[in-house]
C-alpha cells in the first residue's frame, strides 16, 4: 500500500505540476538520493532509475564481492558466502547489483521522502515562477479575475500562477468581478517570506507603451520610436513620438485610420483621454505641440531654470489648462518645464487684471488664482466652482465671493 501511494504521488506531481519531466527525475533523484546516503552512510554507488511515465521507480545497490575475512564496508562490499547466495557462479572481485525496493524501506522513511518530495516540488515551483516572471517584467500579460479584495486582486493567469494587482497599480474607473478577463504589465518580481510575488500595473506608463506596440505595427518594428509618455491614469496621457523614416508620420499611424489603432487602447484605459504629438529637440515648439488643443500667441523660455511663460487669448485658456489641470500638469512633465500661462490683455481689452482687485480681494488669495494660470477676472469666470476649489487651496465660500466681485465688475 505505501509503495502505491508513493508511485501516486509522483503520478500527482506529474500530471498537476507544470514540472518537464527531466526536472522531475531530476527532483526525484535527488530525494531518494538523499535519504538512501542517510540510511547508508554514502549513496555513490546506487543507481536510481526514475520512470515519471509509467510511475514506477528502480533502485539498484553495486556492491564488489570480497572474501568474508576482508569485509570492511557493508555498503560497497558483499562478503562472497553472501554473494553465492544470490548467484552461485560469483567470484571474489565480481561486483554484485541488488535492487532496492520500496519494502526495504520502513514507515517513516517513506513519510519522510514523501514530505522531501512536496517541499522540494513547491521550492521548485516557487523557484521557477520567480525565474518566469523576472523575465516577464514589462510585458504584457492576461489573466483572469480570481478573487477582488479591498486593497488588490488576485489574479490567474493562464497555468493558475496566482498574480496580484493593488488598488493603487489600478486605474479608477477599473471595476473588476471575479471571472473577468484582465491585462496588465508585470510591474516587479519581489520574495515575500520566500514566496514569490508577482505584482501586476495598469496605471504604469510601460503599460500604455506596450499596448502601443501591440495596436502600432510601426511601433513594435521601430520605425517610429516613443520618446516620452506621461500619464493620469483613467484621466489624459500626452506621448511624444517620432520616426526617422520622413515618409512616416508617426501620430498619423499610431491615431490611425479615424482612430481605428487608438480607439483600442483608449476603451482598454477606460476612455483615458490620449494626446499623440510630434516629438521635437526645439523646446518652444515642443511645449506648443504639448498644450493641444490649446493655440499660443508667444511664449518666452527659462533654459536655465526649467520655466516657460506662455501666452494665449483668454478663451485658449481653459484649454491650456484641461479638465482638473491635466493638461498643463502633463505637458510640463513631457516637456520638463514649469509652465506659467498667462492671458494676452492686449487682445481682450474689456479683461481686468486681478490686481485691480487687491482693495476687494486679499493680496494671498489672487496668488492662489495666478498659481494657477488666472490672472484676470475673466480667466476666473472661465472655470466652474468644483474646479476652483480643486485646483487651489481655497475655501468653496471664499472661490464663491470671489466670483460674485468679479462678476459684479462686468454688470
Amino acid at each position: 500500500m505505501e509503495n502505491l501511494n508513493l508511485v501516486e504521488t509522483f503520478s500527482e506531481f506529474k500530471e498537476f505540476k507544470n514540472i518537464e519531466r527531466e526536472t522531475m527525475m531530476r527532483i526525484l533523484e535527488d530525494v531518494f538520493r538523499h535519504m538512501l546516503a542517510k540510511k547508508y552512510g554514502s549513496a555513490d554507488n546506487i543507481d536510481i532509475i526514475v520512470n515519471i511515465d509509467k510511475g514506477d521507480l528502480e533502485i539498484w545497490r553495486n556492491r564488489t564481492i570480497v572474501d568474508d575475512s576482508t569485509l570492511e564496508d557493508e555498503n560497497t562490499q558483499i562478503a562472497l558466502s553472501e554473494a553465492i547466495k544470490i548467484e552461485p557462479d560469483f567470484e571474489v572481485g565480481e561486483e554484485v547489483s541488488e535492487e532496492i525496493r520500496m519494502n526495504d524501506f520502513g514507515r517513516r522513511e517513506i513519510l519522510s521522502i514523501r514530505q522531501n518530495l512536496i517541499a522540494k516540488i513547491q521550492e521548485f515551483e516557487k523557484d521557477s515562477i520567480y525565474r518566469k516572471y523576472k523575465e516577464k517584467i514589462g510585458e504584457i500579460i492576461s489573466g483572469e479575475v480570481y478573487q477582488v479584495w479591498k486593497k488588490e486582486i488576485m489574479v490567474l493567469d493562464e497555468e493558475g500562477i496566482e498574480l496580484l494587482l493593488p488598488r493603487s497599480q489600478q486605474i479608477k474607473h477599473d471595476n473588476y468581478r471575479k471571472g473577468d478577463s484582465i491585462r496588465a504589465v508585470v510591474s516587479k518580481v519581489e520574495m515575500d517570506n520566500n514566496n514569490p510575488r508577482v505584482i501586476l500595473s495598469r496605471t504604469s506608463e510601460v503599460f500604455l507603451e506596450r499596448l502601443f506596440e501591440q495596436e502600432v505595427p510601426e511601433v513594435y518594428d521601430g520605425l517610429i520610436t516613443i520618446r516620452r509618455i506621461v500619464r493620469e491614469p483613467g484621466e489624459r496621457a500626452k506621448i511624444a513620438v517620432e520616426s526617422y523614416d520622413d515618409r512616416i508620420d508617426p501620430v498619423g499611424a499610431c491615431v490611425g485610420m479615424k482612430g481605428s489603432r487608438i480607439h483600442g487602447i483608449v476603451r482598454e484605459l477606460k476612455n483615458e483621454n490620449i494626446d499623440v504629438i510630434n516629438y521635437t529637440t526645439n523646446a518652444s515648439l515642443f511645449i506648443q505641440r504639448a498644450l493641444s488643443p490649446a493655440k499660443i500667441t508667444s511664449i518666452t523660455l527659462d533654459d536655465e531654470n526649467k520655466r516657460a511663460e506662455v501666452f494665449m487669448k483668454p478663451d485658449q485658456v481653459s484649454l491650456a489648462i484641461g479638465k482638473g489641470g491635466y493638461n498643463i500638469k502633463l505637458a510640463g512633465k513631457l516637456t520638463g518645464f514649469e509652465i506659467d500661462v498667462y492671458r494676452d490683455t492686449d487682445i481682450d481689452s474689456e479683461d481686468v487684471d486681478l490686481d485691480e482687485f487687491t482693495d476687494e480681494i486679499d493680496e494671498w488669495i489672487i496668488e492662489e488664482f495666478k498659481n494657477i494660470g488666472c490672472d484676470t477676472a475673466k480667466s476666473v469666470l472661465a472655470l466652474d466652482i468644483d474646479e476652483l476649489v480643486r485646483r487651489t487651496d481655497l475655501e468653496e465660500e471664499t472661490v464663491k465671493e470671489v466670483i460674485r466681485i468679479l462678476k459684479a465688475e462686468f454688470e
